[in-house]
This record gives structure tokens, C-alpha cells and sequence, in this order.
């Protein structure tokens, strides 16, 4: 289930920038839509063997993956490194899962939500 939209607002202006200034979590850089700012929102992030699955907790709707989306690619800060990624696909969970990388274990809070965002690497 999607978390609650009044979540995201609080997060995006609260947690998310303390969460990017640490630098410790996944975050995927983006530009917006309508008016063509970087932005930056750390989420979960996994390797799959073409790219990376990045888990949308609060649903499609969210402003990040409708610009990941437009955009037709993102950046992702992953482990110290930057990703160029294209091509995204929301997914439910079993496509998501049966694409993870082999030997990664996304954790128990992965089954929690329903849509996932799909990108692979960009060509060198």
C-alpha cells in the first residue's frame, strides 16, 4: 500500500533534505517537469542486472517518478557512485522482485509496496 500523501509533503520538505545532506541513503537526482529544476529525493534503491529498481512508497503519483518519467532518465547516487539510468517502467512487485540482482536480499520492507520504477544503466 502507497503511503499517505500528506507523508510525502512532510517528507519532502523536513526529512528528505536532512536525508540528502547525509548521504547515506540511495537518492536519485531529477529534473522537474514544468520547471526544469534539479532535484534531489532519497529513496530505496536496488541493483538488478540491467540497472536498478527504485521502490515509489508513495505511489506513481509522486512528483519524482512522473519526472523520472518525462525526463526519460535520472541520475542515481548509489554507494558512493553516480548512475546514469534511462529508460523507466513502473512495475508491480514480482516483476520488480524477479529483477533484482542475484544474491541481493532487498530486505522485508521491499514487499511493502506495490509500485516499483525500473531503469537500466545508460550506455557508456
Amino acid at each position: 500500500m502507497a503511503y499517505p500523501r500528506w507523508l510525502a509533503k512532510v517528507n519532502k520538505r523536513v526529512f528528505n533534505p536532512r536525508e540528502v545532506r547525509k548521504g547515506k541513503r540511495p537518492v536519485v537526482v531529477h529534473v522537474g517537469r514544468r520547471s526544469g529544476a534539479e532535484y534531489r529525493t532519497p529513496l530505496d534503491a536496488h541493483p538488478t542486472t540491467e540497472g536498478f529498481v527504485l521502490v515509489a512508497r508513495y505511489g506513481p503519483g509522486s512528483d519524482w517518478v512522473r519526472n523520472v518519467q518525462a525526463a526519460g532518465t535520472a541520475v542515481l547516487r548509489f554507494e558512493g557512485q553516480d548512475h546514469q539510468l534511462v529508460t523507466p517502467r513502473l512495475v508491480g512487485l514480482d516483476e520488480a522482485a524477479a529483477a533484482l540482482a542475484p544474491g541481493h536480499d532487498p530486505g522485508k520492507d521491499f514487499a511493502k509496496a506495490e509500485d516499483y520504477l525500473l531503469l537500466e544503466r545508460a550506455a557508456a
